[in-house]
């Protein structure tokens, strides 16, 4: 913008040069227009242009540019591009410095103050970044260094790392939503377990008071019966005696007639006093129905079957890291679990312990699972269709056990004093170790070897069989225990404990076992497992890295079982004798 009638000044005249005979490194762009070029005094921000001292001095003179940004010689912007100045004749601007500032909308952003971090307007350099309290540059200034510059790398990569980690989180996030959903539909399971055993509980009590009734009204019945039957004898016997007397005394035969009467006085007494025995009106009772009160006051007081509680994502039974705690270990004791019915030794090859104090061993020998008292040793024993392999603790009135001769799993109804079949699920194959966890039962099989994952329901959730070579992952699976997070199955050609999750995952292994038999796991996350060829049982821990021998020298073991309740271990043997009738019972501390 020219400046109407201006000269150059006296103090400036030796450096004035007409028709660019003499170039400053930085001009008056206003005067450069008019073919005039004198050295550069300030700058315009708002311009973007530099100018000489007189336009300086009178560029805020018009009502139009009295609110412009005017910088001083000291820090007016070093540096001038000509492209920039060709196009400023042009009455163009710089068009890549184009974005609006956040606080003032109409202004656009061209400098960047150091000391803030940010991106300013002239707007933002008047009111809040003087020049005197932060250290501002003018974006043009300082951009040319931002190519394939150190920083431009660091914050690609710094895009990057974000990137990545908002594809982790939600990636996480998924996964523990999954999570969350099984969760959900195990919890609403359980629930379902519940709600039926408190309607089985409810019908058994229903079954106690109807049989109760049936029994009364069975008495009943039967004092009826003897009370009709003895009146109609009593009435016949009678009627007969009348009947005879009519008939003599009609006839006048006296001498008949007297004795037929004392006999018949003599009836009567002897039927009065059978009818002094017999069941009259007070012998018999009306009832009614009286409600339990703790039961209807429980259900009136209650809100909820239940409540839905978080899992804690630290969880006392994870698998540890280090070296199982050693254990003292008590004298063992000794349950013979042989009856006098038992044509043959036992062979347990199954164990489990509930918390009501009663063991539930399978008997493979004499196809049966027995249920035995600890502390008495009495022993209850059913039948079974075929030979048991191994046994499960489902609920507190319900096992599960596998029959690996005809594909079955058997499910046992138990209450305190009996055991009963109830139904069972087909599967295909020669099932083996058995272990339930939260509405999940782990099974192993043989032939092929594989490991399933299937409900309560026999629905296969998950098979695992081979790894990510095509290689079969088993030889001899016959064991399996669980908890919340991980499931160890026992092979005893693989010499080896291998470990996965509930997904199926091979997560590691302990190889260094001489033939893995019987495995039970400890609420810290290790397992005991018992070694047929070295003759022992090791403590493992829970990520299959180191173990401890607990006990030495045992007679071929075979099935394992530890109660968390009471620190008991329970043991049984496969030696072919009369040990194999006996179940060792260690108390460790």
């Amino acid at each position: 913008m020219a400046v109407p009638g201006k000269k150059a000044s006296q103090k400036l005249s030796s450096s004035l040069s007409q028709g660019g005979a003499e170039d400053f490194d930085i001009f008056c762009e206003i005067c450069d227009q008019d073919d005039i070029r004198l050295p550069a005094f300030g700058y315009c921000v708002d311009c973007e242009e530099h100018l000489c001292q007189t336009c300086f001095n009178t560029h805020r003179r018009p009502r139009p540019l009295r609110h412009h940004q005017l910088l001083d010689k000291d820090h007016m912007p070093h540096k001038q591009n000509l492209s920039k100045s060709i196009k400023s004749t042009s009455g163009k601007k710089n068009g890549d410095l184009s974005k609006p500032c956040t606080k003032h909308t109409k202004e656009v952003i061209k400098f960047y103050c150091h000391d803030h971090n940010t991106l300013i307007c002239s707007v933002c350099v008047t009111l809040e970044h003087t020049r005197t309290s932060c250290h501002v540059d003018y974006i043009p200034d300082i951009s040319g260094k931002t190519l394939n510059s150190m920083e431009f790398k660091e914050t690609l990569k710094d895009i990057d790392k974000l990137t990545d980690k908002c594809c982790q989180i939600k990636k996480d996030l998924k996964q523990r939503i999954a999570k969350s959903t099984i969760s959900l539909k195990d919890a609403i399971v359980e629930m379902d377990n519940f709600r039926k055993e408190i309607n089985k509980r409810l019908d058994e009590l229903e079954k106690e008071v109807k049989d109760i009734a049936t029994t009364i009204q069975h008495d009943n019945n039967n004092k009826l019966e003897t009370l009709e039957t003895t009146c109609d004898d009593i009435n016949k016997s009678l009627q007969a005696s009348a009947d005879t007397l009519k008939h003599l005394n009609t006839n006048k035969k006296t001498d008949q007639l007297f004795t037929e009467m004392k006999i018949a006085q003599q009836l009567i007494l002897h039927n009065e006093n059978i009818t002094k025995q017999l069941p009259t009106t007070n012998d018999v009772d009306e009832y009614n129905f009286e409600s339990n009160h703790a039961i209807k006051k429980l259900l009136q007081n209650e809100k909820s079957l239940g409540t839905l509680r978080k899992k804690e994502l630290r969880q006392p039974a994870e698998p540890i890291n280090k070296a199982p705690v050693p254990m003292k270990i008590s004298t063992p004791r000794n349950i013979n679990v042989k009856i006098s019915s038992d044509e043959d030794d036992c062979w347990i090859t199954g164990i489990s312990v509930s918390p009501q104090n009663q063991l539930f061993v399978a008997d493979y020998n004499i196809k049966s699972i027995k249920m035995i008292d600890i502390k008495s040793g009495a022993i209850k024993q059913l039948q079974l269709q075929s030979n048991p392999w191994d046994i499960t603790i489902v609920t507190r009135d319900t096992l599960a056990l596998t029959l690996p001769h005809i594909n079955t799993i058997q499910f046992i109804s138990i209450s305190s004093n009996s055991l009963s079949l109830k139904n069972k699920l087909k599967v295909d194959g020669d099932c083996r170790g058995i272990s339930h966890h939260q509405g999940k039962l782990a099974v192993t099989f043989l032939d092929p070897a594989k490991l399933q994952i299937m409900d309560l329901k026999g629905n296969i959730k998950i098979t695992v069989e081979k790894d990510s070579n095509g290689d079969s992952i088993f030889s001899l699976p016959n064991y399996v225990t669980t908890n919340s997070h991980s499931i160890y199955v026992s092979d005893e050609v693989k010499n080896a404990v291998i470990w996965f999750n509930w997904q199926g995952e091979m997560i590691g292994r302990n190889v260094d076992i001489g033939c893995s038999r019987g495995i039970s796991l400890l609420d810290d996350g290790s397992f005991f497992v018992s070694d047929y060829m070295n003759k022992c049982i090791y403590r493992v821990s829970g990520d299959c890295k180191d173990r401890t021998t607990i006990l030495e020298n045992f007679e071929d073991p075979r099935a394992v079982c530890w109660c968390a309740e009471t620190s008991t271990l329970y043991l049984s043997t496969n030696s072919n004798t009369e040990s194999d009738n006996i179940i060792k019972i260690y108390k460790m501390m």
